[in-house]
Protein backbone atom coordinates (compact mmCIF):
# COMPACT_ATOMS: atom_id res chain seq x y z
CA UNK A 1 0.00 0.00 0.00
CA UNK A 2 1.38 3.55 -0.93
CA UNK A 3 2.14 5.77 1.77
CA UNK A 4 -0.24 8.96 1.78
CA UNK A 5 1.48 11.78 0.63
CA UNK A 6 3.00 14.15 3.28
CA UNK A 7 1.45 17.65 3.44
CA UNK A 8 2.93 20.72 2.43
CA UNK A 9 4.28 22.96 4.47
CA UNK A 10 2.71 26.26 4.27
CA UNK A 11 5.48 28.46 2.53
CA UNK A 12 5.64 25.48 0.03
CA UNK A 13 1.58 25.64 -0.45
CA UNK A 14 1.50 29.28 -0.82
CA UNK A 15 4.14 28.74 -4.03
CA UNK A 16 2.04 26.17 -5.38
CA UNK A 17 -0.95 28.46 -4.95
CA UNK A 18 0.84 31.73 -6.02
CA UNK A 19 2.01 28.89 -9.52
CA UNK A 20 -1.16 27.67 -10.18
CA UNK A 21 -3.01 31.55 -10.15
CA UNK A 22 0.34 32.29 -12.36
CA UNK A 23 -0.23 29.75 -14.69
CA UNK A 24 -4.52 30.15 -15.12
CA UNK A 25 -3.39 33.88 -15.97
CA UNK A 26 0.25 32.82 -18.32
CA UNK A 27 -1.84 30.05 -20.14
CA UNK A 28 -5.32 32.07 -20.42
CA UNK A 29 -3.32 35.25 -21.83
CA UNK A 30 -1.49 33.22 -24.42
CA UNK A 31 -2.19 29.17 -24.81
CA UNK A 32 -0.48 26.40 -23.00
CA UNK A 33 2.70 27.15 -25.43
CA UNK A 34 3.72 30.15 -22.95
CA UNK A 35 7.01 29.34 -21.52
CA UNK A 36 6.83 28.41 -17.97
CA UNK A 37 9.72 31.13 -17.12
CA UNK A 38 6.86 33.53 -17.12
CA UNK A 39 4.81 31.49 -15.01
CA UNK A 40 7.53 31.85 -12.61
CA UNK A 41 8.12 35.06 -12.68
CA UNK A 42 4.71 36.10 -12.29
CA UNK A 43 4.41 33.82 -9.40
CA UNK A 44 7.37 35.66 -7.62
CA UNK A 45 9.35 31.77 -7.79
CA UNK A 46 12.11 30.79 -8.94
CA UNK A 47 12.41 28.44 -12.16
CA UNK A 48 13.28 25.70 -9.44
CA UNK A 49 10.64 26.04 -7.34
CA UNK A 50 8.13 25.69 -10.19
CA UNK A 51 9.82 22.40 -11.41
CA UNK A 52 9.80 20.92 -7.78
CA UNK A 53 6.28 21.84 -8.24
CA UNK A 54 5.20 21.16 -11.87
CA UNK A 55 7.84 19.03 -13.27
CA UNK A 56 6.22 19.36 -16.76
CA UNK A 57 3.70 21.31 -18.54
CA UNK A 58 1.28 18.60 -18.68
CA UNK A 59 1.44 18.43 -14.51
CA UNK A 60 0.22 22.16 -14.53
CA UNK A 61 -2.76 21.17 -17.83
CA UNK A 62 -3.50 18.61 -15.17
CA UNK A 63 -3.61 20.93 -12.35
CA UNK A 64 -5.87 23.59 -13.16
CA UNK A 65 -8.10 22.43 -16.35
CA UNK A 66 -9.93 19.54 -15.23
CA UNK A 67 -11.64 22.31 -12.62
CA UNK A 68 -11.96 25.20 -14.94
CA UNK A 69 -13.75 22.59 -17.25
CA UNK A 70 -16.18 21.61 -14.79
CA UNK A 71 -18.55 24.54 -16.48
CA UNK A 72 -18.83 21.63 -19.15
CA UNK A 73 -20.92 19.93 -17.22
CA UNK A 74 -23.33 22.94 -16.43
CA UNK A 75 -23.50 23.76 -20.07
CA UNK A 76 -24.15 20.65 -20.88
CA UNK A 77 -27.18 20.02 -18.41
CA UNK A 78 -28.93 23.22 -19.48
CA UNK A 79 -28.37 22.17 -23.35
CA UNK A 80 -30.42 18.85 -21.86
CA UNK A 81 -32.97 20.86 -20.10
CA UNK A 82 -33.80 22.75 -22.76
CA UNK A 83 -37.28 21.76 -24.37
CA UNK A 84 -35.76 22.75 -27.72
CA UNK A 85 -33.25 19.69 -28.59
CA UNK A 86 -32.24 21.99 -31.73
CA UNK A 87 -32.08 25.18 -29.35
CA UNK A 88 -30.26 23.12 -26.54
CA UNK A 89 -27.94 21.74 -29.60
CA UNK A 90 -26.81 25.06 -30.14
CA UNK A 91 -26.79 26.70 -26.97
CA UNK A 92 -24.06 23.96 -26.08
CA UNK A 93 -22.10 24.51 -29.08
CA UNK A 94 -21.86 28.18 -28.50
CA UNK A 95 -21.03 27.59 -24.88
CA UNK A 96 -18.20 25.65 -25.62
CA UNK A 97 -16.93 27.86 -27.66
CA UNK A 98 -17.13 30.69 -25.72
CA UNK A 99 -15.07 28.90 -23.75
CA UNK A 100 -12.25 28.59 -25.74
CA UNK A 101 -12.61 32.25 -26.73
CA UNK A 102 -12.31 33.72 -23.69
CA UNK A 103 -9.03 31.76 -22.22
CA UNK A 104 -6.54 30.80 -24.50
CA UNK A 105 -4.92 27.91 -22.50
CA UNK A 106 -8.64 26.36 -22.68
CA UNK A 107 -8.81 26.71 -25.87
CA UNK A 108 -5.94 24.69 -26.47
CA UNK A 109 -6.68 22.15 -23.57
CA UNK A 110 -10.51 21.35 -25.40
CA UNK A 111 -8.57 21.32 -28.64
CA UNK A 112 -6.86 18.11 -26.69
CA UNK A 113 -3.08 20.23 -27.62
CA UNK A 114 -1.83 18.31 -24.70
CA UNK A 115 -3.46 14.76 -24.58
CA UNK A 116 -0.79 13.13 -22.73
CA UNK A 117 -2.66 15.07 -19.37
CA UNK A 118 -4.51 12.29 -17.70
CA UNK A 119 -6.64 14.53 -15.56
CA UNK A 120 -7.37 16.19 -18.18
CA UNK A 121 -8.62 13.41 -20.63
CA UNK A 122 -11.09 12.05 -18.33
CA UNK A 123 -13.32 15.70 -18.18
CA UNK A 124 -12.85 15.60 -22.17
CA UNK A 125 -14.37 12.02 -22.04
CA UNK A 126 -17.39 13.10 -19.67
CA UNK A 127 -17.40 16.27 -21.97
CA UNK A 128 -17.77 13.55 -25.23
CA UNK A 129 -20.70 11.58 -23.45
CA UNK A 130 -22.43 14.89 -22.74
CA UNK A 131 -21.82 15.49 -26.12
CA UNK A 132 -23.53 12.20 -27.56
CA UNK A 133 -26.47 12.79 -25.47
CA UNK A 134 -27.28 16.01 -26.81
CA UNK A 135 -26.52 15.33 -30.44
CA UNK A 136 -28.95 12.04 -30.55
CA UNK A 137 -31.89 14.37 -28.63
CA UNK A 138 -31.38 16.79 -31.46
CA UNK A 139 -31.05 14.11 -34.16
CA UNK A 140 -34.17 12.25 -32.86
CA UNK A 141 -35.80 15.41 -33.26
CA UNK A 142 -34.66 15.97 -36.99
CA UNK A 143 -33.79 19.30 -36.65
CA UNK A 144 -29.97 18.27 -36.75
CA UNK A 145 -28.76 16.11 -40.08
CA UNK A 146 -28.73 12.34 -39.43
CA UNK A 147 -25.44 11.85 -40.42
CA UNK A 148 -23.72 14.07 -37.79
CA UNK A 149 -21.45 12.22 -35.34
CA UNK A 150 -19.35 12.93 -32.28
CA UNK A 151 -16.64 12.85 -34.85
CA UNK A 152 -17.61 15.04 -36.57
CA UNK A 153 -17.93 17.59 -33.26
CA UNK A 154 -14.51 17.15 -32.34
CA UNK A 155 -13.75 18.15 -35.75
CA UNK A 156 -15.69 21.12 -35.69
CA UNK A 157 -14.02 21.84 -32.25
CA UNK A 158 -10.17 21.53 -33.66
CA UNK A 159 -11.02 23.99 -36.60
CA UNK A 160 -12.87 26.45 -34.01
CA UNK A 161 -9.94 26.71 -32.10
CA UNK A 162 -7.86 27.65 -35.21
CA UNK A 163 -9.93 30.16 -35.91
CA UNK A 164 -10.59 31.54 -32.63
CA UNK A 165 -6.76 31.59 -31.97
CA UNK A 166 -5.62 32.74 -35.34
CA UNK A 167 -8.46 35.65 -34.85
CA UNK A 168 -7.90 36.61 -31.16
CA UNK A 169 -5.84 39.59 -32.00
CA UNK A 170 -7.50 41.39 -34.84
CA UNK A 171 -10.94 40.18 -34.67
CA UNK A 172 -12.04 38.17 -31.31
CA UNK A 173 -15.93 37.41 -32.33
CA UNK A 174 -14.99 36.40 -35.82
CA UNK A 175 -15.74 32.30 -34.49
CA UNK A 176 -19.29 33.35 -34.19
CA UNK A 177 -19.86 34.12 -37.71
CA UNK A 178 -17.54 30.76 -38.57
CA UNK A 179 -20.29 28.69 -36.37
CA UNK A 180 -23.05 30.56 -37.73
CA UNK A 181 -22.53 29.24 -41.18
CA UNK A 182 -21.50 25.81 -39.40
CA UNK A 183 -24.51 25.63 -37.92
CA UNK A 184 -26.76 26.68 -40.48
CA UNK A 185 -24.89 23.60 -42.73
CA UNK A 186 -25.83 21.06 -39.66
CA UNK A 187 -29.95 21.91 -40.03
CA UNK A 188 -30.96 18.61 -41.36
CA UNK A 189 -33.48 20.80 -44.11
CA UNK A 190 -30.07 22.09 -45.59
CA UNK A 191 -28.11 18.50 -45.84
CA UNK A 192 -26.82 17.35 -48.52
CA UNK A 193 -25.18 13.46 -48.82
CA UNK A 194 -21.24 13.96 -47.80
CA UNK A 195 -19.20 14.57 -50.49
CA UNK A 196 -21.30 16.53 -52.30
CA UNK A 197 -20.03 20.30 -52.55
Amino acid sequence: MAAEPKPLRADAARNRRKLLDAAAEVFGDRGLDAPLEHIARRAGVSIGTLYAHFPTRQAFVDAIFPERLAVLDRIADESLADPDPWRGFVAFLVGIFTLQAEDHGLNDALARRFPQASELAEVCQRGADHAERIIKRAKESGRLRADFELSDLTALTWAMSQVIRESAATAPDAWRRCLAFVVDGLRAEAAHPIGEL
